[in-house]
């Protein structure tokens, strides 16, 4: 696989050099401009902007290298070596250019100034006499001067710079990147947690039709009527679309639901539901609250005494609070394949990133969930 280190280079970043080197460059300008207007004795001289110009251009050259061949190497490629032994040469050779290329004869010295400025007539500093000015020896210039340790010092900072800047770029591309294999994941959990519940509940909803067949053949029809209103909603709503599905339609589905079930049954089981009136246009993952629901009937009707289910939705505050309360079996319920609940506290981990509450209290008789839960994905799904 090809690695393509040059090319990734963002808008913003290449904005951000324009804009520091158009700066940079615009400021002699500036600078002999401001000078020209609060003195009228100067004119404007382009001799003196070239020349720092020119002083800025090796800097600007050794920059475009860095930024498009070597800091590659180094962000995007981790070739280390590589990037620093190149960098010791362009250092090495930089300092060489800055020293053989300053005028011969001392140029870094200050240059001491001529006999007829002297005072003749100022006693020499110490008691013992010294040479003569013009006798005195010129010293040879050192090897590298103040103002090549500056520059050196200068182009590091400025690679250094030209580093932290593609550093932070990488950074924020490797986090958008992080989330976007998050969220597919997250896409990918939800589907794989819908499907489970989906056939769950399909297979106890066309196992309670069975039983209906025998014994009264028109609830068996209208069961079938109501399980194809059921499979619509199912089908066609995209479940976990970016925000879930709407309330008002999740409600209905519910209330399907209780009907479908309350045919199954005799007066010994008392099925109560109190659902709101009035709902507002919110969002809410699909079969999120049926799960609940399901596991009441599966574990709470009893054949040899009354039994009683009781269910109620309430919409407060952008906040829906759910209670589910039943009676218990006297004989459990010993059907396997049950992945209601565990998968349900997957999917409201995954959809509201535990921004919620869910509390089950499972007493000898009676087994109640209470759940709150805002009514806007936190989670964007």
């Amino acid at each position: 696989m090809k690695k393509n280190y040059w090319m990734k280079q963002s808008r913003q970043e290449n904005l951000i050099y324009l804009a520091v080197w158009g700066m940079l460059f615009a400021a002699p300008l500036l600078s002999l401009y401001v000078r020209t207007v609060s003195d009228t004795n100067l004119v404007f001289d382009w001799t003196e902007v070239f020349i720092v110009w020119r002083k800025f251009i090796p800097f600007l050259l050794l920059f475009l290298i860095h930024n498009f061949l070597l800091a590659p190497l180094l962000v995007h490629g981790h070739k280390r070596i590589v990037y620093f032994s190149v960098m010791a040469v362009i250092i090495a050779a930089f300092t060489f250019y800055q020293c053989t290329k300053r005028p011969k004869g001392g140029a870094h010295r200050a240059p001491r100034p001529p006999m007829e400025m002297r005072d003749r007539r100022e006693p020499p500093p110490f008691d013992r006499p010294r040479p003569r000015a013009e006798h005195l020896p010129d010293m040879p210039p050192p090897i590298i001067g103040e103002h090549d340790i500056l520059a050196v010092v200068v182009l590091i900072l400025m690679f250094g710079a030209n580093l932290g800047i593609k550093g932070y770029f990488r950074a924020r591309d490797d986090r958008k990147r992080l989330a976007a294999l998050e969220k597919q994941n997250l896409e990918q959990q939800l589907e794989y947690l819908r499907y489970q519940i989906n056939p769950h509940f399909f297979m106890n909803t066309l196992n309670n039709i069975h039983a209906l067949v025998d014994i009264d053949p028109a609830k068996a029809q209208e069961t079938i009527v109501e399980l194809s209103k059921m499979m619509r909603y199912v089908l066609y709503e995209k479940g976990e679309s970016q925000q879930g599905v709407p309330l008002t339609k999740e409600l209905e589905f519910i209330r399907t639901y209780v009907k479908l079930m309350q045919l199954r049954y005799t007066e010994k089981v008392k099925i109560t539901l109190n659902l709101p009136h009035e709902v507002p246009d919110r969002q809410i993952p699909s079969l999120i609250l049926v799960t609940f629901i399901e596991n009441a009937f599966k574990h709470g009707v009893s054949y040899q005494r009354e039994s009683f289910i009781e269910m109620t939705v309430e919409v407060q505050d952008d906040h829906l609070h759910f209670t589910c309360r039943n009676s218990k079996a006297d004989v459990p319920n010993q059907q396997k394949g049950g992945v209601g609940l565990a998968n349900v506290r997957k999917r409201l981990d995954l959809l509201y990133d535990h921004n919620y509450t869910l509390s089950i209290h499972d007493d000898p008789q009676v087994y109640t969930v209470d759940l709150t839960l805002p009514l806007t994905l936190t989670s964007n799904l």
